[in-house]
């Protein structure tokens, strides 16, 4: 949402459209392609990230084999692969707020701040509300293809996730029955979460999915 709104805001079009790119590429690239990159920029021997380290005077890091380092990788990547798809859906829906009503604003002495957050925050907040409790379906999925294509046993102990875990005893291990049983909970409690995140939105007066 932050960045949607720094986006909007830009009159640079070469710089934003630029922008744009640079924070969209990641969603339309499959995980298999961006772990490649990310395993290539953290390589300890050749890597761009080690390059700036040795010439900063550091040492090389093995960063994907450093539980220390490793869920930050996680979060940070992740985040990057994924944030430009909301921000696509987020300026969409600011594309549809009435000029009008930051007239009014900027007439009543409103700064671009106070914009933002009296106009342009309440007029999105539908589809914010939505894109939360879509959101709330995948919580258990965790990012297994992320962790599966990064992980190794050096790091298991922070990176091992339900997915991974039923993955090796499912799959790997043939107990098929542990894997089925684990879809249907995480459905159920996905379901379970939807409908509950639904509800409170609705009694809270705002739209919710039904």
């Amino acid at each position: 949402i932050i960045l949607a709104l720094l986006l909007n805001e830009l009159r640079n079009m070469v710089f934003k459209r630029f922008t744009q790119t640079v924070v969209y590429l990641p969603h339309f690239i499959s995980w298999v392609i961006f772990a490649g990159i990310i395993i290539i920029f953290l390589n300890p021997v050749d890597g761009f990230v080690n390059y700036l380290i040795v010439q900063f005077g550091g040492k090389p890091i093995d960063f994907l084999t450093e539980p220390a380092y490793f869920r930050t990788i996680l979060v940070v990547t992740d985040i990057y692969k994924e944030i430009g798809w909301g921000t696509i859906i987020y300026l969409a829906a600011m594309s549809g707020v009435n000029p009008s009503l930051y007239e009014a604003a900027v007439m009543d002495g409103a700064n671009k701040f106070k914009q933002m957050w009296h106009v342009t925050l309440p007029s999105i907040r539908n589809v914010i509300v939505i894109l939360f409790i879509l959101s709330l379906g995948n919580i258990l999925e965790a990012g297994f293809l992320q962790i599966f294509l990064l992980y190794n046993p050096l790091v298991m102990e922070v990176a091992d996730v339900i997915d991974t875990y039923i993955y090796r005893r499912g799959i790997v291990d043939a107990n098929y029955s542990l894997g089925a049983a684990a879809g249907i909970f995480k459905s159920v409690i996905a379901l379970i979460l939807i409908v509950s995140a639904n509800k409170i939105v609705r009694k809270a007066g705002g739209d919710g999915l039904w």
